[in-house]
This record gives C-alpha cells, sequence and structure tokens, in this order.
C-alpha cells in the first residue's frame, strides 16, 4: 500500500478498486497456485463429486431492515454463493460472534429468522460456533457461515469464462437491497417504500442450468459493489469487454428516484436476490424464458452483451445515446451493507 493506505478503510470493504487491492496484494497469496481467479466459491474435486464451496461474513446494520435481517442475509446470501458456481447447495456452518449487552430476544428473533430462511432454501445448518466479545466489540452481532454443494456433471462456471458473443442477462431488478438498507438507517432522514430484494437464486440457477447446460458460462450476483462491480471482474478475468445497455436495466423507479435524491449510481448498488449470468448468444432467448418463469423474475432482461475487445472494460450505452466506461467504485459508497 502507498502511504496514504496504510491502514485499512471501509472503502476496502466496499467491493471495488479498493477491494480488490487488498486481496490481490495482501490476500490472494493464501491461495493455491492457479487459483488468482476470484469466484464466489471454490470448485473441489472429491472421489465421486465436484463440490462447491464458500465462506461469507455478514455486518449489516441495521440488523433487520425492510424484507429481511441479518439472519436471512447470512443464509440466501451464503446459498447464492455456492450457485454462482453451479452448486445445488445442501449444507451450511453458522457462526455468530456476539456483543456483551444484546438483548437475548434479538438473538432469538435472528435465529427464527435463520431457521425460515434455511426451510426456504431447503439447506441444513450441521455445524457452527458461538462467540461473546466484551461491550462495543461487535456492534451487536456478526455471522460467517460457509456453505457446500454439489456441481453437477459437464458444469465449469467461472469468472474467467465469458466469451465474445456471449448475452448478459440479469433475473430481476436491481439495487432493492442496497437501498433498502440505506433507507433504514435512520441518521438518513429520508423514508420510501423499498424492501430488500434478498432471496435465495439456486432455483433459478440450477433451471437455467438444466435447460442450457454447457451455454452457461458465468454466474455471478452483484453484491458488494453492484453491477458494475461483478461485471468488471468478470471482463478483467475473462480479459473482454462488457457492453450494457441502460435502456434494458430493470430497476424501479422509486429506487432510481431514491439513487437520484442520494447521488448514487444504481450500477454500484448491492443487490442479495439477483445475478447476471453469462450465456452463448444462441442461447439467451431460451434462458431469458426461464428466468422470467421463476418466482419474482418476470422483469429478466437482457442487459449487454461479450464483445472480442481484451482491454477488460466494461461499457454503458446510455439512455441518452452515448457511452461511457463503467469503472470499479474507488471508495467508500455503501459500508456495512451485507
Amino acid at each position: 500500500m502507498s502511504r496514504d493506505q496504510d491502514f485499512v478503510t471501509l472503502g476496502h470493504g466496499g467491493g471495488g478498486l479498493l477491494t480488490q487491492r487488498l486481496i490481490r496484494e495482501h490476500l490472494v497469496r493464501l491461495l493455491p497456485a492457479g487459483e488468482a481467479i476470484l469466484n464466489d466459491a471454490a470448485a473441489l474435486e472429491v472421489p465421486g463429486a465436484r463440490l462447491a464451496f464458500t465462506t461469507d461474513s455478514f455486518v449489516v446494520t441495521p440488523r433487520f431492515f425492510p424484507g429481511g435481517d441479518i439472519g436471512k442475509l447470512a443464509v440466501f446470501g451464503t446459498v447464492n454463493d455456492v450457485a454462482m458456481r453451479g452448486g445445488v447447495p445442501q449444507w451450511l456452518s453458522l457462526s455468530l460472534v456476539l456483543e456483551e449487552g444484546l438483548p437475548v430476544a434479538e438473538v432469538e428473533r435472528i435465529v427464527a429468522s435463520i431457521q425460515a430462511a434455511c426451510e426456504q432454501a431447503q439447506v441444513q445448518i450441521v455445524t457452527g460456533d458461538t462467540k461473546v466479545v466484551e461491550r462495543g466489540a461487535a456492534d451487536g452481532v456478526y455471522i460467517n457461515t460457509c456453505g457446500l454443494g454439489v456441481i453437477p456433471d459437464g458444469i465449469n462456471l467461472a469468472a474467467d469464462q465469458a466469451r465474445p458473443g456471449d448475452a448478459v442477462l440479469v433475473n430481476g431488478t436491481i439495487a432493492e437491497h442496497g437501498m433498502a438498507v440505506l433507507l433504514a438507517r435512520e441518521e438518513l432522514g429520508i423514508s420510501g417504500d423499498l424492501v430488500s430484494d434478498s432471496a435465495p437464486v439456486h432455483r433459478a440457477t440450477r433451471a437455467l442450468i438444466e435447460e442450457l447446460g454447457p451455454d452457461v458460462h458465468v454466474l455471478r450476483d452483484p453484491t458488494r459493489g453492484g453491477l458494475a462491480a461483478v461485471a468488471n471482474e468478470i471482463a478483467q478475468a475473462s480479459e473482454v469487454q462488457i457492453e450494457l445497455d441502460e435502456r434494458s436495466l430493470p430497476c424501479r423507479e422509486v429506487v432510481q428516484g431514491a439513487c437520484e435524491l442520494l447521488g448514487l449510481d444504481p450500477l454500484l448498488v448491492p443487490s442479495e436476490g439477483r445475478f447476471v449470468a453469462f450465456v452463448a448468444d444462441q442461447a439467451k432467448q431460451r434462458g431469458l424464458e426461464v428466468l422470467q418463469s421463476q418466482p419474482g423474475g418476470a422483469e429478466a432482461a437482457i442487459i449487454g452483451r461479450v464483445t472480442e475487445d481484451t482491454g477488460g472494460r466494461v461499457v454503458l450505452g446510455t439512455s441518452a445515446g452515448t457511452r461511457r466506461l463503467v469503472d470499479l467504485p474507488s471508495g467508500e459508497v455503501l459500508p456495512r451493507i451485507c
């Protein structure tokens, strides 16, 4: 790090450029050789099966927000990361870091939410851990999870698998989770009828894979850093250019309005029940029909394409008819959102 980056900042956790630098310059050395491409989950070869394995931590504030809470988010976020490698999620671990003074009623409420989310996603918590830290050390509760699922034969999804000619699809409207959590923070003094999009997506990804098979090349969920971050990561990993069409991006008017009020770009705002799929051009219409047939998928859309340019860039065709580069967020945009 340069002298002005001698300390970790909130921006290092935002999913953008600072996050990438922290990982690539200081953390990626921990991975096995050849695993520098960072995916939502690892694909592990074991006798008789391929497994998707992921881990995640959740530090959202406030802990309860319209459409969800930290417990629900932990389950669905982990399930979705397994699904992004094509895995069928089955087992989770759950670790709770509780702060001294947290009301036991809140613990019960979070645990009940976790249980309901597991039932909805049809996964099991099979192991876990609990720690308690002194007052002021954990902002109430932090949750860490691991997820494990089986990857079907013939499926090899990864961030470096986007190919020129691929179509880019999204399974629904974007940016609702981030804006719902942001507006739930009372210090902003802004109210709005927004609900988090937090939801498990593995049934939709499984339906897409079953229909299209190897024509599905990449799946990613736009959590930290939003669609801008995952599109840039895929463009760089696959050494392609991704061209998005602003007019095709599904975004609710209330979300667009809230973003404009706060000076935010919806492309940078996280979703927790959405994913982008890069599929072969000849399969894009079938893929769209599959996504639109899934619960909550009526507004799924084709939002872009992959070109042969090897610059690793993301370009947005705007509603005004111009084109602009979509960069990674360079600093703190929405901290503590997941």
